[in-house]
């Protein structure tokens, strides 16, 4: 079975972005290193459009799967670079299964993260908490939930960032 996983980072109130346009540049060095080496293992990022667009170009050695609400993206599509999608979690999960992804990093936004959440697909959650405040800004999901998480592992630099790691057992 492919391993979906959530891979987010927040602030400590909170927040994942001051806005959707907002790129995470507020992040440490240390989440941004662990971030290549997680979504560089599965090959595969799956993101909203707004997301994507707050990167200077596609990273590297991954496939980044991109939901547009323009029913035409596909055909700006970079074949294994960066392909654009409106299919459900389930298809796009069975889809690249059948290419071959053992395992598949959810990267954002709220709304991506919430309709993966909400499909009861996601098996795992790789959360940064960084020791800085917005005040105000979006959240990780958009939508009411009442998921459980269970502790995996917990880590933390000497700045100050959190990284947990968490297994969903009730989705």
């Amino acid at each position: 079975m492919t391993k979906t996983f959530i891979i987010v980072a927040e602030t400590a109130d909170g927040f994942i972005a001051k806005n959707s346009a907002h790129p995470a540049v507020w992040t440490s060095k240390e989440d941004k290193r662990r971030f290549i080496d997680i979504t560089k293992q599965a090959g595969v990022m799956v993101m909203g459009l707004n997301t994507f667009q707050t990167f200077p170009s596609p990273l590297k050695d991954r496939l980044h799967i991109v939901y547009s609400p323009d029913e035409d993206a596909e055909k700006n599509n970079i074949e294994g670079v960066v392909e654009y999608t409106n299919l459900s979690p389930a298809e796009l999960i069975k889809s690249l299964e059948a290419r071959g992804f053992s395992e598949i990093a959810i990267c954002g936004g709220s709304t991506i993260y919430t309709m993966f959440i909400k499909s009861g697909l996601v098996d795992t959650m790789y959360l940064t908490t960084e020791p800085i405040l917005f005040g105000v800004g979006m959240g990780i999901f958009k939508e009411d939930l009442d998921i459980k998480l269970e502790l995996i592992s917990l880590d933390k630099t000497e700045a100050g960032t959190i990284f947990t790691e968490y297994k969903i057992i009730n989705n």
